[in-house]
Formats: structure tokens, C-alpha cells, sequence
């Protein structure tokens, strides 16, 4: 596990990305899709579980889902950047809701990035890249 340390001295692990959606079939295919690009994936089935992990693994990258039972995405990111090593994390929000206010709310919310679903892999993995390379 490659492990370094952000600008305030948390330790991050700097392949770890974080998936979050309860969607079992599109979990597994964000999961599979970032391994193949060389990352290491964690995936969780609610919010509530996400965060758990959040605490636990520290990883570099946050994919979630907006709509999620328990905790929705945009609570876990609110709760990520609330800690202090969730500060530099690079965060992805994805929904089906293509509306301009989703996009703000998922923004609003601490997430770097808003995706709209159906997701490109490619293009999931080229701004994950780009949001790392970035921190």
C-alpha cells in the first residue's frame, strides 16, 4: 500500500479509491474499471458503509453515487471534507439526475467533479487522474 502524507501530515493512501453506490452491477463495473487503470478499489453498498470505510482506509479518491439509502452522496461527501485528511480528497459525484441544480447541489456538497450517468469509463478514470494529479 503506497502511503503518503497530505499538506497537514495525514496519512493517504495514493491508489485507494473509494466506490459508493447501491447499484451492485455498477459498483462492480466502476470497481473492475479502476483496477484496470492500475488503481486499488474499495467498494461499499451505502453511505453509511462508505463512511465507515472512509475513516478507516484514508484512500486518495471518492466515487459516489448521489441517490443512496442510509447516507446519500451528498452527505458522505459533506461528512469527507469535514475531515481533515477528506479535505485533499479527490471526489466524484455521479447521478442520472442530469439537471443543472443536481450538478450544484453534488458541488455545493465538497465534491470536485459531477458526473452524469450513463458514465464513460474512460472518462471516469481520466478525471480521477486529472483530480489526483491535481492534490
Amino acid at each position: 500500500m503506497d502511503e503518503v502524507s497530505d499538506r497537514k501530515g495525514h496519512r493517504m493512501t495514493t491508489d485507494l479509491i473509494l466506490v459508493a453506490d447501491d447499484d451492485s452491477d455498477i459498483r462492480d463495473l466502476l470497481t473492475v474499471t479502476l483496477e484496470s487503470a492500475g488503481f486499488r478499489a474499495v467498494a461499499a453498498k451505502d453511505g453509511h458503509t462508505a463512511a465507515r470505510i472512509l475513516t478507516v482506509a484514508q484512500p486518495a479518491g471518492l466515487i459516489t453515487d448521489i441517490q443512496m439509502p442510509a447516507v446519500n452522496g451528498l452527505e458522505l461527501c459533506r461528512r469527507a471534507r469535514l475531515d481533515p485528511a477528506g479535505r485533499t480528497m479527490a471526489i466524484l459525484v455521479m447521478s442520472a439526475n442530469t439537471h443543472a441544480y443536481a450538478a450544484e447541489a453534488g458541488l455545493d456538497a465538497g465534491a470536485d467533479r459531477y458526473l452524469a450517468k450513463p458514465l464513460s469509463p474512460r472518462r471516469l478514470v481520466a478525471e480521477m487522474r486529472e483530480l489526483l494529479a491535481t492534490r
